[in-house]
């Protein structure tokens, strides 16, 4: 049996947001991950109330908390900056928990992907994280003189985000790891003809 492609790439910051009021993370040099996330980051816990991302529960509803972590990528942050006309995209600026580096289309990585890390740490992507204007304020915060960021933000980052993930196996990421890339076993899902 052919085992599935691994792609390889590395931690370039690892950052956490512990502060309710702010999504915005601060970088740290390394992370301990329980099955609940990156204990005390905002994002951490077992379950989270459905939102706007969930819209066939009702808002509020505890539903298992896929959305742990959040991974984006160096080359995308640079594309997305180019986009905007922007020198550069800072990582905490969409409070995301990792950057990685090397990992081609990141934001691409198909659900079901797992993110492997020395420290015995795997991630479980669940998928794409949607742009929203959050980020494009926080962006438009710090360049004032760029009209309508925020909207724009959402346009140029678009399949550029980066990914949601959760945690498969506990262990610790530091900034500088290696990480490996396991994708899924394609698959191929037609509905019957009736």
């Amino acid at each position: 049996m052919a085992r599935s492609p691994r792609l390889v790439g590395r931690v370039v910051r690892v950052l956490v947001c512990t502060e309710k009021k702010t999504f915005v993370t601060r970088e740290v040099a390394e992370v301990p991950l329980t099955f609940e996330g990156i204990e005390g980051d905002r994002h951490a816990g077992h379950t989270r109330p459905a939102d706007v991302r969930t819209p066939w529960y009702p808002k509020g509803t505890p539903i298992r908390n896929t959305r742990q972590l959040s991974l984006v990528s160096s080359e995308e942050l640079a594309q997305v900056a180019e986009t905007l006309g922007l020198p550069e995209l800072f990582a905490s600026w969409l409070g995301a928990n990792l950057e990685l580096v090397g990992i081609p289309r990141l934001t691409q990585l198909p659900p079901g992907s797992r993110v492997f890390f020395p420290g015995d740490a795997v991630l479980a992507v669940e998928g794409e994280n949607d742009p929203c204007t959050g980020p494009g304020k926080v962006i438009e915060s710090h360049h004032p003189g760029h009209e309508k960021l925020a909207s724009r933000f959402v346009k140029a980052a678009f399949e550029r985000r980066g990914l949601v993930a959760w945690v498969d196996r506990p262990g610790i990421i530091r900034a500088g790891d290696e990480v490996q890339v396991m994708l899924p076993k394609p698959v191929t899902y037609v509905l019957p003809v009736e």
